[in-house]
C-alpha cells in the first residue's frame, strides 16, 4: 500500500456538506482549510471578514447544528476559512483537496481548472458528488490530476453516517484507490465501500429510489407526510428520520438532482418513471423550501405562543403549514408491542 501521510486536508464548498465535513477531519486531528466563493456584494471589498461572510457562517452554523459535527469545540481552531479568489494559492501545502461545491457539471470544472494552477502533483483531490459520474468530471484535467482523482461520497451528518463510498474512474491509479479505502476505515471511523462509476452509485441509487417511490404513492394513495413517516420509520426497521424528515436532512434540491440524474443517465431502467419529480416536490425548490439548510422543507420549527419550540407539517395539498396529527394506523398499533418481527 502507498506510504502517504495525511496532515492537511483543503474542503473546497462550505455548504452543509463541505463545513461538516470539514470538522470531521479537525475531529481527526488535522489542520484544515475550508474555502468558499466570494459574497456577490464583497467583490470589490478588501476587508477579509466581508469576504469570507459565506464560509465564515457556515462554519457558525455547523457548529451550532445538532447533532454536534464535533466531539469538543476546541476542534474548531484547526479550521481555516478563506474564499476561492485570495486563498486557492493555499492548497499547495495540503495532502487532499476535497470538493464539495453545488451539484453541478460546469461548476466543478470551474473549481478543479483552479484547483490544477496550485495544487502540487501527487496530491489527492477528490469530489463528495452526489450523483454526477466521476469521469466526467476529470475530463480535460492533466494526466497526474487524473491519476489522483476519485469520488469520495461521505454522507450526512459525516461525523455519524458510517458509510464512504470510494468511486474511482478508469485513470485512478489502484493505488490511491487502496489508500483511502484503509484511511477511510482506520482514520475516519468509515465503513468504505468500493464502487462502480454508476448513476449515483449505491447508496443513493437504492436510497433515493426507495424516497421518490414513497414520493410517488403520496397521490396515489392520498397520504399526508406524517402518515408515510410514520409506516416507513422504525416500525420497518428505518431511522426515526423516516421519509420526508430523511428529505429534510439531506437537502430537497440534492435529493432533486440525483433523482434527476438517475432518471437522465438511466434511460432505459425499467424503474426510471419512479425517478420523475412530482409537481409539489418541484415547487418546493421553486420556493426554495430545501429542508434544514433554509429553515423549512417539509417540516418547519416555530414557537407557539408561549414560547414552546413547535414542528409543523406541511399540507401538500395547501402548501400551508400544520400541526403535526399523530397518524392512527391499526396495524401499527397492532405490530408495536410485537419485538421481533421477522416472519415465522
Amino acid at each position: 500500500m502507498e506510504k502517504r501521510i495525511i496532515k492537511k486536508v483543503t474542503v473546497l464548498g462550505s455548504g452543509v456538506m463541505g463545513s461538516r465535513i470539514a470538522c470531521h477531519f479537525a475531529g481527526i486531528g488535522l489542520q484544515v482549510l475550508l474555502l468558499d466563493i466570494v459574497p456577490k456584494e464583497a467583490v470589490e471589498s478588501k476587508k477579509p471578514s466581508e469576504r469570507n461572510k459565506i464560509v465564515n457562517d457556515a462554519l457558525t452554523a455547523a457548529i451550532k447544528s445538532n447533532p454536534s459535527p464535533v466531539y469538543h469545540k476546541n476542534v474548531i481552531k484547526k479550521i481555516t476559512t478563506g474564499n476561492f479568489d485570495d486563498d486557492m494559492k493555499k492548497i499547495s501545502d495540503s495532502d487532499w483537496v476535497i470538493e464539495v461545491v453545488v451539484e453541478r457539471l460546469d461548476i466543478k470544472k470551474q473549481v478543479y481548472e483552479k484547483v490544477e494552477q496550485f495544487r502540487k502533483p501527487g496530491t489527492l483531490i477528490t469530489s463528495n458528488t452526489s450523483g454526477i459520474p466521476i469521469h466526467m468530471l476529470s475530463e480535460g484535467r492533466s494526466d497526474d490530476f487524473k491519476k489522483h482523482f476519485c469520488g469520495t461520497h461521505f454522507f450526512n451528518p459525516p461525523r455519524y453516517l458510517r458509510l464512504l463510498e470510494i468511486i474511482p474512474t478508469p485513470e485512478t491509479d489502484p493505488a490511491i484507490i487502496d489508500f483511502l479505502m484503509n484511511y477511510g476505515d482506520l482514520y475516519l471511523g468509515k465503513t468504505t465501500v468500493l464502487c462502480k462509476d454508476t448513476p449515483a452509485f449505491i447508496a443513493n441509487r437504492i436510497g433515493v429510489f426507495g424516497i421518490m417511490s414513497l414520493f410517488g404513492l403520496v397521490d396515489k394513495l392520498g397520504l399526508s407526510i406524517d402518515e408515510v413517516d410514520a409506516l416507513t420509520g422504525p416500525i420497518i426497521g428505518r431511522p426515526k428520520s423516516a421519509t420526508f424528515r430523511t428529505a429534510d436532512v439531506v437537502g430537497i434540491d440534492t435529493l432533486v438532482k440525483v433523482a434527476k440524474g438517475v432518471a437522465d443517465n438511466c434511460p432505459t431502467d425499467e424503474a426510471r418513471d419512479s425517478f420523475n419529480i412530482p409537481a409539489w416536490l418541484q415547487k418546493m425548490v421553486d420556493n426554495n423550501w430545501l429542508g434544514d439548510k433554509t429553515g423549512q422543507g417539509f417540516f418547519k420549527k416555530t414557537k407557539g405562543s408561549g414560547g414552546e419550540k413547535e414542528i409543523l407539517t406541511l399540507d401538500l395539498k395547501t402548501f400551508e403549514y400544520k400541526p403535526r396529527v399523530k397518524p392512527k394506523f391499526t396495524t401499527l398499533e397492532t405490530a408495536k408491542p410485537i419485538d421481533d418481527l421477522t416472519p415465522g
